[in-house]
């Protein structure tokens, strides 16, 4: 789930709960997993080291300790930085210089454009690694990590396929149907049915209740299922030109202006707050988001929530794992970035950690078909977000996404809440965005 600016705070606090029925929050949150600090090895072992942030979960799920018992003379470290904002200025310098790299590095899927753009020669052509199988992946997936020459820099490890979740029993209140399939095709295809069952819900709305949680979750997720947002294919910045933008920024201003949405900031204290108070009914909800809904709501909660398909397919988050060509054990970091990305793993990584598997062939496997979560009850979520993964639009993803996103979320369109127009907004938004590209 490391996708955008306000991605990063989620990062922050999406590790604190778990999923339930096994499953803790998904992809390499900015929570942090300390470091094991055991940069030696056995005697007479290989040591891979990884590079990470946050949390991807690979110890935490076993898979490091089965990797070594199936092979004896490998021994496995990870040093970890907790947030991503502080590990990719030191990768990028790591990899500009040549020095201080681990075998294998993570990278965060707001900046694997920049890295394939600038850092490819450094890095390791995976695609021709042992084990590794391009069909396993989704299409979107490995494209975010291929150059245009056709070299595969990094092997996907987690996607953020989107889905809405909402509050079973505020609908019931709002005179809604509960149903995820009947909500679904209310929907279904435009981002605008949804604020129109917004509109509805809002007429009835139990006290103090907003129909969605955030001006930035909504914006976020219409744009994730757009083809093209920030950039273009040829990589050139389009934001302020292309009209599905400035669509996704007015359709999110009417709902804001209208009280449809609430006033806070997401990931944010206050935010919290609002889902421990049951102050709204629906929100944009990849996998992970599952996990950040149990640690912050009551007790009472449990099954309370549900998930149904949203308006449109899109992805928030993800990330991938390279291996520098100056590595030391450059062989064996490949092997292992080729098993810990394989679908097998995946899954196991989803059953135990939450994170949504980057390998489709892990899809029709028990983990992910059978996956439950205490918050939405009987909801077949691991169904639901495959679907969604499955028809994601393959979207360009360019060096400073995450600016774009943070000026139309944080320094936009949340500005409707302040009282502001959606002209006054948008133009503070895309002078702010400019000034940030300019530096």
């Amino acid at each position: 789930m490391r996708g955008t600016r306000s991605v990063h705070r989620a990062l922050a606090f999406a590790a604190i709960a778990a999923l339930g029925a096994g499953l803790l929050t998904g992809c390499a949150d900015d929570s942090g997993s300390s470091s094991d600090g055991d940069s030696g090895g056995g005697k007479g072992k290989t040591t891979i080291s990884l590079g990470l942030f946050g949390t991807f979960g690979f110890k935490e799920a076993g898979l490091y300790a089965e990797y070594e018992k199936a092979h004896p003379d490998i021994k496995i470290t990870e040093n970890v930085t907790e947030r991503n904002e502080n590990y990719y200025p030191a990768l990028v310098n790591h990899l500009t210089t040549g020095s201080g790299l681990q075998d294998i590095q993570g990278v965060e899927v707001g900046n694997i454009a920049e890295v394939v753009g600038t850092q490819a020669a450094k890095l390791e052509d995976l695609s021709k690694a042992p084990g590794v199988d391009k069909s396993d992946f989704l299409d979107w997936k490995w494209q975010q990590a291929t150059t245009k020459d056709g070299q595969t820099v990094g092997l996907g490890t987690d996607v953020g396929p989107m889905a809405i979740c909402y509050r079973k029993d505020l609908f019931e209140k709002a005179g809604l149907p509960t149903d995820r399939d009947q909500l679904g095709k209310m929907w279904a295809g435009d981002w605008s049915k949804l604020v129109d069952v917004g509109e509805t819900y809002q007429k009835k709305a139990p006290k103090g209740t907003t129909f969605m949680d955030s001006p930035g979750g909504m914006l976020n997720a219409i744009l994730s299922s757009e083809k093209e947002k920030f950039y273009d294919a040829s990589g050139e910045v389009v934001y302020k030109t292309n009209p599905a933008v400035k669509a996704a920024f007015d359709l999110t201003a009417k709902a804001t202006k209208e009280g449809l949405v609430g006033s806070q900031t997401q990931f944010q204290p206050t935010w919290d707050q609002t889902i421990a108070n049951v102050k709204f009914a629906a929100m944009a909800c990849p996998p992970w988001m599952l996990g950040y809904i149990k640690g912050k709501s009551q007790a009472d909660a449990k099954g309370k929530w549900d998930v149904a398909v949203a308006p449109k397919s899109g992805n928030w988050g993800g990330s991938f794992l390279t291996v520098p060509k100056t590595g030391k054990h450059v062989k064996e970091a490949q092997e292992l970035a080729a098993w810990l990305t394989a679908p097998a793993q995946q899954a196991k990584l989803f059953s135990v950690q939450g994170s949504f598997p980057s390998a489709q062939s892990a899809y029709s496997s028990p983990e992910v078909t059978g996956a439950k979560n205490e918050m939405t009850g009987d909801a077949p979520i691991g169904t639901i977000f495959a679907e969604a993964a499955k028809s994601s639009p393959v979207q360009p993803i360019g060096p400073k996404d995450q600016i774009i996103q943070q000026g139309l979320t944080d320094n936009g369109v949340f500005l409707v809440t302040k009282g502001k127009s959606a002209e006054e907004a948008w133009a503070t938004a895309t002078k702010t965005i400019d000034n940030n590209l300019d530096k």
